[in-house]
């Protein structure tokens, strides 16, 4: 059974009605005002070929990540551009995978921009590009591409906390593409 998301459609209609513009000026739901940005996220495996899986197959399999963000806009609307280092830990083998084996640092770089903003919540994606430290069977390319969605929370001026779904795949440029998805939370600190 595919799993199909329209079902959050009248769900998020009505949040994206009520929500602020993020085409106002100084209004950048990632960052407010300031220049800098650390991300601290950790994240659990889910074993899918999909985008964006539904979180029903867990896998001993998981991510953390440190990102550098700096504020900037995508044809005007606010988004930061980002390096990220992660850091994937296998630990045991489960649905015929050696989870283990995938126990492997990435580092990319990535521009997530802001999809909507309601007082202190707000929604964006993101997309990259990097370069795992070794081919490995599950992807079978060093080549990687990275899609996000994240929620947040700005607790206040400085830190918010995010939730997000994260996949990684080789987008077809070698044989064997069976993705790295996560779902996960993290904290940010602007500076």
């Amino acid at each position: 059974m595919k799993f199909r998301p329209f079902f959050l459609l009248p769900i998020l209609m009505p949040t994206m009605a009520m929500a602020e513009s993020v085409f106002l000026p100084d209004n950048n739901p990632f960052m407010g005002n300031y220049q800098n940005q650390m991300f601290y996220g950790i994240g659990q495996g889910f074993d899918t070929g999909i985008l964006l899986p539904p979180p029903v197959k867990p896998v001993p399999f998981y991510i953390g990540t440190i990102t550098y963000s700096q504020p900037t806009s995508f044809f005007r609307i606010p988004a930061r551009r980002n390096l990220n280092i992660s850091m994937t830990l296998g630990l045991d083998e489960k649905n015929g995978w050696k989870w283990q084996d995938y126990t492997i640092p990435i580092g990319y770089v990535t521009e997530d921009i802001a999809l909507f903003r309601y007082k202190r919540i707000y929604m964006g994606t993101g997309a990259g590009v990097g370069l795992q430290a070794k081919e490995n069977a599950r992807l079978g390319a060093k080549l990687v591409f990275q899609f996000k969605v994240m929620f947040g929370y700005n607790i206040n001026k400085e830190w918010a906390t995010e939730l997000f779904i994260q996949h990684f795949s080789n987008a077809n440029t070698a044989e064997e593409n069976n993705s790295y998805a996560f779902y996960g939370i993290g904290i940010t600190h602007n500076f």
